[in-house]
């Protein structure tokens, strides 16, 4: 829907077929566990032609003083009322949702209803946009790897809201943000630490969500870019750019005695990391293979547990880590990571360019390097790098420097604005004082053993 908004606003004359096999709009969202929230502010999520939220700062609770996350129903809503007030309306967008499409991976160019069978032939005049390639894993949909003795009660982390007697305790399963989301709801809502076992087959880097914030707090996001940018130039090696990198604020991690193998650009603030640092009984033996009623069995050891605990599955992949094809080929534009994890921004920005550039395929695939989404921890070095790039390629195009100035999606709109103000003009002059090295020395530091 990003990427459509972007391409009917830029584009007039063009015509949208969009095939959902959902009921309604905004993906995955619909599947989502009811205490979700985004991992980034709201005031640069979606699309580009309407605002999410009311644009205000949380004053209490673990993301005071940041730009407001929005929650599942907010999304939710937020994608219907896009399709409905402004997409539908244009007259250039048609909506089929609960069907399939049957030609992504073969010659036909047909959908079918999901409750009828009723196919529909289409006629493709410019291009398949392929929005589900990256498509990724939600709990609610997805079958546990492990196998789960009848005696042992597993669940998905949807169903915690509807647990409605306390259980002898809490085993979360997964190292990511669903699980550090299930943790601190728990924890939330007076399940007492000790009670909660966390297993985690790996420990992950966070992204300190006081360094991704928009608008009026834009400074910390663009000083938080050039401390990263800085310690990119300057890291004698992929340790010790993990050091800087923490050292300056920009990553945190759960446990300051283990070093981390996992990133996803997930967020969290410094108030979270404490919350969830109160969880003790933390396992790391590899990822579980079975559960028993008194037993958890790991790929490296077993674990005994207490009968009458809870398991709650966050072991979901996530984000997919599908391999890098190019965005535009000739009748398929696949829609995929250009500059950092922000996948409506990017989506954005590809309807931007299929509007703008049209039929220049080359001008179309220069400007749209693929950044694939970060899995293990050095595959922060590959996604700064392309962050980089493609902010260069970007500024030397005056309209698509024009363009992300004015999107809403955009977390580094109106730095310049404030470049004048000391710690901005700081961090812009840091930035270019080292951006080059820093490509060169993360070209170095991928390279490395």
């Amino acid at each position: 829907m990003s990427f459509t908004d972007a391409l009917i606003d830029a584009d007039h004359e063009c015509d949208v077929v969009m095939v959902d096999r959902r009921h309604a709009p905004g993906g995955h969202w619909n599947d989502a566990y009811p205490f979700v929230r985004l991992h980034q502010p709201a005031a640069c999520y979606g699309v580009n032609s309407r605002p999410l939220g009311s644009g205000g700062i949380d004053s209490d609770g673990l993301n005071a003083g940041l730009y407001q996350q929005a929650d599942g129903v907010e999304v939710c809503d937020y994608f219907r009322r896009v399709m409905d007030e402004h997409h539908l309306p244009s007259g250039q967008v048609r909506f089929f949702p609960m069907a399939n499409y049957l030609g992504i991976d073969g010659s036909d160019t047909a959908f079918v209803a999901a409750l009828t069978g009723a196919t529909t032939e289409v006629r493709i005049r410019r291009a398949v946009v392929d929005a589900r390639y990256l498509e990724g894993t939600v709990p609610s949909r997805h079958a546990p790897s492990f196998r789960v003795h009848p005696d042992a009660r597993c669940v998905p982390v949807n169903d915690l809201v509807d647990i409605d007697e306390p259980a002898a305790g809490y085993t979360v399963i997964g190292g990511g943000k669903t699980a550090s989301d299930a943790c601190a709801w728990l924890l939330e809502n007076g399940v007492d630490p000790e009670r909660i076992r966390w297993i985690r087959a790996r420990d992950p880097w966070m992204w300190n969500r006081a360094q991704v914030q928009p608008l009026e707090l834009v400074t910390d996001t663009i000083e938080g870019v050039s401390r990263g940018v800085e310690a990119s130039a300057e890291a004698e090696g992929v340790d010790d750019l993990f050091a800087r990198l923490e050292a300056c604020g920009l990553l945190l991690r759960l446990d300051p005695a283990v070093s981390p193998t996992m990133y996803h650009g997930a967020t969290l603030t410094v108030a979270e990391v404490e919350l969830l640092g109160t969880i003790e009984n933390v396992v790391r033996l590899g990822h579980v293979t079975a559960i028993g009623p008194e037993e958890i069995v790991l790929e490296r050891g077993s674990v005994a547990t207490e009968r009458g605990g809870l398991y709650v599955d966050c072991s979901a992949a996530g984000l997919s880590k599908a391999p890098a094809r190019p965005i535009f080929e000739p009748g398929r534009i696949t829609l995929q990571c250009i500059s950092t994890v922000f996948p409506t921004f990017n989506a954005a920005v590809i309807g931007y360019l299929e509007a703008s550039r049209r039929d220049d395929q080359v001008a179309k695939a220069r400007l749209s390097p693929t950044n694939r989404y970060p899995d293990a921890a050095r595959d922060w070095i590959p996604n700064m790098r392309g962050q980089l790039e493609s902010l260069r390629l970007w500024n030397d195009e005056p309209d698509v420097a024009a363009w992300l100035e004015s999107s809403r999606l955009n977390i580094a709109r109106g730095m310049l604005a404030k470049a004048a103000e000391p710690r901005m003009g700081e961090a812009i002059t840091r930035l270019l004082t080292y951006s080059e090295a820093a490509v060169v020395n993360l070209d170095r530091l991928q390279a490395a053993p």
